[in-house]
């Protein structure tokens, strides 16, 4: 299993663990990872609200009445907002990014899916996002959950990482290569 590791903290596979033992007893595994990928796009997509989580400069209650707050008005669950809380209260909301992505894997694993994390330059359309699925899951022989991530210095092409497989496709470092192989190195 070693080389499915994606990096995470011990401390974030604590509470994913529990919060996917808590997601299976009451039945709500689809909706609390759903949630959590909500919760993980906002963070993705507010850089205050990322700023937040990392601060070790806001109090342990200031942070937890803000997410609080956003959880609230998202309309997630107590669940997700429990989870939260006790992260800021023990002053480990700093983890909640690695916390959702440990969760994730272990929803796709028990899904039997393999987990993908794919980089393009743009925004990937729902078509183009099936046919990646696709060509990857006839690669791998089982479902696939994809990640995506937008990273516009890559100008073109895709980033594939399954497992610790990775497929560098992207023009950046197409143009990088050939750079190299101009100066003769």
């Amino acid at each position: 299993m070693a080389a499915q590791s994606t990096g995470q903290s011990d401390l974030a596979k604590r509470y994913a663990s529990a919060f996917f033992d808590l997601a299976l007893e009451q039945d709500q595994l689809d909706q609390l990872a759903g949630e959590l990928n909500d919760l993980g796009a906002l963070m993705n997509d507010s850089p205050d609200l990322a700023r937040l989580v990392r601060s070790p400069i806001v109090s342990r209650r200031e942070q937890g009445a803000a997410m609080a707050a956003i959880i609230t008005r998202a309309g997630m669950s107590n669940f997700v907002g429990n989870l939260t809380g006790l992260m800021a209260q023990n002053r480990r909301l700093f983890a909640l990014k690695d916390t959702i992505a440990a969760f994730q894997t272990l929803v796709a694993k028990h899904r039997g899916e393999v987990s993908a994390e794919v980089t393009s330059a743009s925004e990937l359309k729902p078509a183009h996002l099936s046919a990646v699925k696709e060509a990857l899951k006839e690669i791998v022989g089982r479902d696939v959950a994809l990640e995506t991530t937008v990273d516009p210095s890559l100008i073109g092409g895709l980033i594939v990482k399954v497992g610790s497989r990775m497929i560098d496709n992207s023009l950046r470092t197409k143009l990088e290569n050939l750079e190299l192989a101009m100066k003769g190195i």
